[in-house]
């Protein structure tokens, strides 16, 4: 665990050490557009900030490579080296395209050849943990076209959530946290050494986040853009795809033998079931999205404003609010399945669940009530000034003040 959580600290010190000077080589080369119509932010905000991230994978990795009981990982798997190549293929693709933007159809196919570049040097999915069977396995062509999937779809549904300030690096940040537990668990509390390489890209990718957020909490100083959501996303699919691209099923269910039941199987489901939670916002977003520009008449590649974020704003949270609550949902989501997958087959966790949904939709749904009492409180000129969120100023009063002096 020391190991590991070294890991976490460094990636997380060089990534905030080296986000700064690429806010100003960001803003040196000009790489920070214009505010958009669709745009929460008010001020023009420099961009690149996967640069940094990249940066301090390289330093996590490369420090682990050298530490004795962590160099191991580097000559037995090649998950590392795997995913160090499409995240730089990734990566210089979010670059060219926060510069000079990129079309569609071509940021699709290099997202499907950075996924085949991991593929290619063995990163891929081996089998399916399907309740009710010991495991299906794949064909070389299914684990291919399976993983290249997730892999794609994982980078748009981080891309698509990227859409407040610092929303994208704290929800992936939180399921690399879960990831973490679940792989490290299966490292050193069964014994399976092949999840030790997904332990430690899960522990570096949280450290990315944290670093990272520093500089991107509201107001955000820089933003990741495509090079970093993208980034993101690669990783935690890349987490997912080397658990069942690595890990032996039956070595799980070996280990399970002391319990019994449907709790003895639950750890075996989680390759599958871990996965879907990490990115089950970020996939409803996208999901949603693609429906709602389709009826429209849209292209699915339009940008609009009726994300999941935007949503929130609209009944009256406050852009903190709004990024904390996308975090609560990400983690009950996440920290669930593994607490379940620990725990087992237990009621009172089941309602500990129910409990804190229902909290959560209470504080979801708190503002639509108080704008509704500040709407019959207030005299009808002085509506539209006061949000539901606790009496601040409209941002319409505010963009209609003339400075003095």
């Amino acid at each position: 665990m020391r190991d590991y959580l070294l890991m976490l600290f460094i990636t997380a010190a060089v990534t905030h050490i080296l986000t700064g000077p690429v806010r100003k080589f960001a803003i040196n080369i000009g790489v920070v557009p214009e505010v958009r119509a669709r745009d929460v932010h008010r001020e023009p905000t420099p961009r690149l900030g996967g640069m940094a991230m990249f940066g301090g994978l390289l330093a996590g990795l490369l420090v682990a490579s050298h530490l004795p009981h962590l160099e191991e990982i580097f000559t037995e798997s090649s998950t590392p080296r795997a995913l160090l190549s499409g995240a730089a293929l990734i990566c210089l693709l979010g670059v060219l395209d926060d510069k000079w933007g990129v079309d569609a159809l071509v940021k699709l196919g290099g997202q499907v050849l950075a996924a085949g570049v991991m593929v290619f040097q063995g990163l891929t999915i081996l089998w399916l943990p399907v309740p009710g069977t010991d495991g299906i396995y794949l064909s070389d062509w299914q684990g291919t076209l399976l993983t290249v999937g997730l892999i794609v779809v994982s980078i748009n549904a981080v891309n698509f959530v990227d859409g407040l300030d610092g929303l994208a690096a704290g929800t992936v940040g939180i399921a690399a946290s879960a990831f973490f537990l679940y792989a490290y668990r299966l490292w050193y509390g069964y014994g399976i050494e092949a999840a030790a390489s997904t332990t430690l890209i899960s522990a570096i990718l949280a450290g990315m986040c944290l670093g990272f957020l520093v500089h991107n909490s509201h107001p955000a100083r820089i933003f990741m853009g495509d090079s970093g959501s993208m980034l993101l996303g690669l990783l935690i699919a890349g987490c997912a795809v080397s658990v069942t691209g690595e890990v032996d099923p039956s070595l799980l269910r070996q280990s399970m033998d002391g319990r019994s039941g449907s709790a003895a199987m639950v750890p075996v489901y989680i390759p599958l079931l871990l996965p879907l939670s990490v990115i089950a916002l970020p996939v409803a977003d996208l999901v949603l999205a693609v429906i709602r520009r389709t009826w429209n008449g849209m292209s699915p590649f339009a940008a609009d404003k009726g994300h999941l974020h935007h949503r929130l704003l609209q009944l009256g949270h406050s852009h903190r609010r709004a990024v904390l609550l996308m975090y609560f949902w990400s983690a009950l989501f996440s920290f669930g399945i593994v607490a379940y997958s620990a725990r087992g087959a237990k009621s009172w966790m089941l309602f500990g669940v129910a409990f804190v949904c229902a909290v959560g939709l209470v504080l979801l749904l708190q503002p639509r009530y108080e704008s509704g009492l500040t709407r019959r409180l207030l005299p009808r000129g002085s509506r539209g000034r006061v949000v539901a969120s606790g009496g601040k100023r409209a941002e319409a009063d505010e963009e209609r003040r003339v400075p003095t002096g």
